[in-house]
């Protein structure tokens, strides 16, 4: 059985990541900063796994189910924050968002 080399696995992790980081810096609809925001979540979970693989250990896979928990909950906070300021403010922009106030 043939396997994948780490550094093939770290470099796509890699490439994923800078993908979801430039989501995040350039869009300014919030839904695309979420997404970005994922990618980046999933490209670190795919780092631990392959890491773990090289090793031989669960622990990439514990990690990832870590992580996964985690951005379960920015997911609903996020979309908690986007609908309100959909209600309150009409748009999706998040530079409208330094005018929500506590």
């Amino acid at each position: 059985m043939l396997t994948i080399p780490t550094s093939h696995g770290l470099i796509l992790a890699g490439i994923i990541f800078v993908l979801g980081l430039v989501c995040v810096l350039v869009r300014r609809n919030i839904i695309f900063i979420l997404l970005g925001l994922e990618i980046m979540f999933n490209a670190v979970g795919l780092a631990f796994v392959v890491a773990g693989a090289k090793w031989g250990q669960a622990d990439g896979q514990i990690m990832f189910l870590f992580i996964l928990t985690t951005t379960a909950a920015e997911v609903s906070i996020g979309l908690a924050l986007v609908f309100k300021m959909v209600h309150h403010f009409h748009t999706l922009d998040i530079d409208q968002a330094d005018r929500m106030k506590g």
